[in-house]
């Protein structure tokens, strides 16, 4: 027994003495706390995918993005192929003329649409999500289709059955009956269950398949258009108006020889977002947004036809985001990334005052100080859940940093060194909020940050005797 005693003194004294076995211990310290940091991490992720799905469940059951894609129209033509068959009871070489029925798909001329969005809050226990309710209002007009590109003869287009064509990514959100003017009659379109976008032979033609993949759209068709009111002598107006709930954002593609679009809305904090920016500069107002668009054919790379199917022109969308801009879980994430360079400067600062003031600090008090460093995030997460991201970092930061000056003070036993430690404490916090606050300049600031810093420790522990410990 006192053999043990004999030999645990010594190793206390070599702890006690030796600046290397300090060291060591305090390394091996930091390496034992990265442990309960990565669960904090693990933490911050997994309330993140909570709040993701509790979003994503109240814009499934009111209405997802609306994204839509037209009017077009849609007219079949009859196509001929030479089949040949070689018979033989004559010994002779027969031809068989296969005919068969492909569409081609027409934009109009002129495009205009006019949106009127009110969106609400919804709320779901601490979180909460964007959704509204919109009037769009379309109007424009089609001139005669062109089927010069593939040399089709009057007598092969099927005028009296064509049809009129509009997709949208949210038909559960819409609240209205569809109905098109078009020209002397009206139209309703109905939901018609359709591959998406599958030309005529079948085939996928997907030319930006990566472009919003996540996103499919719906069709809707109308009956077969009277062919008084297809544009075959002039061109033809038609207007439309529908009533969609949806959230997120609302997109428009732009298929219209010329397009025009106005959206107006009583948020305040829109985001214009997709291929083409609003021109008009008083967009942003106190009360809202009134913000327009005007894009040309000449300004997107398709043109007003396709004979291969509905192409997927959703890469071309443009529009508004109404989400509620919540980013405290990013922001912690980013701030638990320092974690690390926060313990391992505070414990530098410790080992410091107990190596020049020869104080002596055993490793369960360095193990309590960064448990306490630890807890910092645990607070920030959960008080930020409840109020905003500045005064959870203030309240977090406040509460670790008097926690641990206030534990300093039974250790060092003077007041100076506390103090000390409570000013670097609160400086390197608020370093770290402002390089988390920063984007472009973050790698500057914090570079510049961690030099001064290291300056600091090199002045400090320059009259610091290594060779003796």
């Amino acid at each position: 027994m006192e053999k043990v005693n004999e030999q645990t003194g010594k190793f206390g004294k070599w702890l006690k003495h030796s600046i290397s076995a300090r060291m060591l211990m305090v390394g091996l310290l930091i390496l034992i706390l990265l442990i309960p940091l990565s669960y904090v991490k693990d933490l911050i992720r997994e309330r993140q995918y909570n709040q993701k799905a509790v979003i994503n469940e109240i814009n499934q059951k009111w209405g997802g993005e609306v994204l839509l894609y037209g009017p077009m129209l849609k007219v079949p033509y009859k196509t001929y192929k030479i089949k040949h068959i070689y018979n033989q009871a004559t010994k002779t070489n027969q031809e068989e003329t296969i005919e068969s029925i492909r569409y081609a798909y027409f934009f109009p001329n002129q495009l205009g649409i006019q949106t009127t969005v009110n969106p609400q809050q919804k709320k779901r226990g601490i979180y909460e999500t964007a959704v509204y309710g919109s009037e769009i209002n379309i109007n424009g007009n089609f001139t005669k289709p062109d089927f010069s590109e593939l040399d089709i003869q009057e007598k092969d287009i099927l005028w009296e059955k064509s049809k009129l064509i509009i997709e949208t990514s949210n038909l559960k959100g819409v609240s209205s009956l569809v109905e098109i003017q078009f020209h002397k009659n009206k139209y309703a379109f109905e939901s018609k269950y359709d591959n998406d976008h599958t030309n005529s032979n079948g085939d996928v033609y997907d030319a930006n398949a990566r472009s919003y993949s996540y996103l499919n759209l719906h069709k809707l068709e109308s009956k077969s258009i009277k062919k008084d009111d297809l544009p075959l002598e002039k061109a033809v107006e038609f207007s439309l108006k529908m009533n969609v709930n949806g959230s997120k954002q609302i997109r428009f593609i732009p298929v219209g020889k010329e397009t025009n679009v106005n959206i107006k809305s009583n948020w305040t904090t829109a985001n214009f977002l997709g291929e083409y920016l609003p021109y008009n500069p008083d967009k942003i107002k106190e009360d809202g947004f009134d913000a327009k668009w005007k894009v040309l054919d000449i300004n997107r790379p398709f043109p007003q036809q396709s004979f291969n199917g509905i192409p997927n022109l959703k890469k071309y969308a443009f529009g508004v985001n109404f989400m509620i801009p919540v980013d405290q879980y990013q922001k912690s994430e980013r701030s638990a990334k320092y974690g690390f360079l926060v313990i391992a400067l505070t414990f530098l600062v410790f080992f410091l005052i107990q190596t020049m003031s020869k104080i002596a600090i055993h490793p369960f008090q360095y193990l309590m100080i960064g448990i306490a460093l630890t807890m910092f995030y645990t607070l920030l997460i959960s008080i930020s859940e409840h109020s905003n991201f500045l005064n959870a970092y203030i309240i977090a930061g406040t509460a670790v940093v008097v926690l641990i000056t206030l534990y300093s003070k039974s250790i060092l036993k003077t007041f100076k060194f506390p103090m000390f430690i409570g000013i670097s404490l609160t400086a390197l916090y608020t370093f770290i909020f402002i390089i988390i606050q920063l984007e472009s300049y973050a790698l500057l600031v914090g570079s510049v940050g961690l030099f001064v810093i290291l300056a600091s420790v090199m002045y400090a522990s320059r009259k610091i005797d290594w060779q003796n410990g």
